[in-house]
């Protein structure tokens, strides 16, 4: 063998053999919004987060801190408002649980997601927390408080919840602000200016317009699903009014977004294959560029997907439907990596 052969040959070797490797590379989990709360039977106590992550190798999980809790009953018809929150209560709430949380964080040994460069380590396998909102309502006071958010870790706001706040309307009361309000907007501008993640779940189908018309980033969905029958409205079941239609799931995404499954069972049916069977639905319908997990976990009663654990068996199971490997690493957490990304690398000084 000549000095060139050898050479290219003793190249290409440890190429083929990267090559192996990273097509072996595991496959991490993803959820674009789950929950743990400090009370109730599904508390971080009885299943603290690291644990639960390594469980089934979740490495980029979103940990919703729900800004209206206080303020919520669970009635007949689902979540309702009890009272309205005082001056500067919201922010005092979400204050106080965000430092609940980021303890917790920390006692597990898990990392949180600050920069762009956070998002690569976890999709090598560090195990690392998205800090989010669901329901902004300590924006009532103010834009000034989401420089704040931002600067205690915030990298994920959803805009509304289940109380009506000052930045818009949701999905199960009456609007009555005809979409996102002037706040409403503004906010969804300054979080593309700081590096946060707009998260338009909940909102009306005008809201999400709105938002899209002023996001110079791509924007997610974080949880629910997607109807092709009908129009979801806020006197419908709530898992039905929860909905997003077809023609709001196409508009983020064309905007290059990002739409989360949940795994409520009254939804998507009570099993992992079930779950399995309305990812892969919705990849068909919107892309597999833009169909990611959003459980909902730890906030739904008989949900399809219980834990960390259950996702990876939906990989196995997508695995088993002869998914390519690529589109299941995009479902699985490559989408939500994507997107969450683009929103931390679009900050502006």
């Amino acid at each position: 063998m000549d000095r060139r052969h050898f050479l290219t040959g003793g190249i290409a070797m440890p190429l083929a053999l990267a090559t192996g490797a990273r097509a072996q590379q595991p496959i991490f989990i993803g959820d674009m919004h789950t929950h743990l709360f400090f009370f109730g039977p599904k508390s971080a106590a009885s299943r603290p987060l690291g644990k639960a992550m390594v469980a089934g190798d979740a490495t980029l999980v979103s940990w919703a801190l729900v800004g209206d809790v206080p303020w919520l009953r669970l009635a007949s018809g689902g979540f309702k408002q009890s009272g309205a929150p005082r001056s500067n209560e919201p922010v005092t709430y979400f204050r106080q649980e965000l430092d609940r949380i980021k303890r917790h964080v920390k006692e597990q040994g898990l990392r949180i997601v600050f920069t762009a460069e956070d998002i690569g380590r976890a999709l090598r396998g560090e195990r690392h927390v998205v800090l989010s909102v669901e329901g902004a309502t300590f924006l009532d006071g103010g834009i000034a408080h989401l420089q704040d958010a931002y600067d205690l870790g915030i990298r994920q706001i959803q805009l509304v919840h289940y109380i009506r706040n000052a930045l818009g309307d949701f999905q199960t009361e009456p609007p009555e602000h005809n979409g996102l309000t002037e706040l409403g907007r503004q906010v969804v501008a300054e979080c593309n200016r700081l590096g946060i993640l707009v998260d338009l779940a909940h909102c009306t189908p005008k809201a999400v317009a709105d938002a899209l018309a002023v996001s110079t980033v791509p924007v997610v969905w974080s949880h629910s699903s997607v109807t092709r029958v009908g129009a979801p409205h806020w006197q419908s079941p709530v898992w039905q009014a929860r909905q997003l239609t077809i023609e709001g799931a196409k508009a983020i995404t064309t905007a290059g977004g990002v739409v989360g499954l949940w795994a409520l069972g009254t939804d998507v049916g009570g099993s992992v294959e079930s779950y399995t069977s309305r990812l892969i639905e919705l990849a068909g319908w919107l892309g597999h560029d833009h169909v990611a997990f959003g459980t909902d976990m730890n906030a739904l009663s008989n949900p399809a997907i219980a834990t960390f654990a259950d996702l990876r068996r939906v990989v196995r199971a997508l695995e088993q439907r002869k998914l390519p490997g690529a589109s299941i690493r995009k479902l699985a957490i490559g989408n939500y990596a994507a997107v969450l990304r683009k929103a931390l690398d679009a900050r502006r000084a």
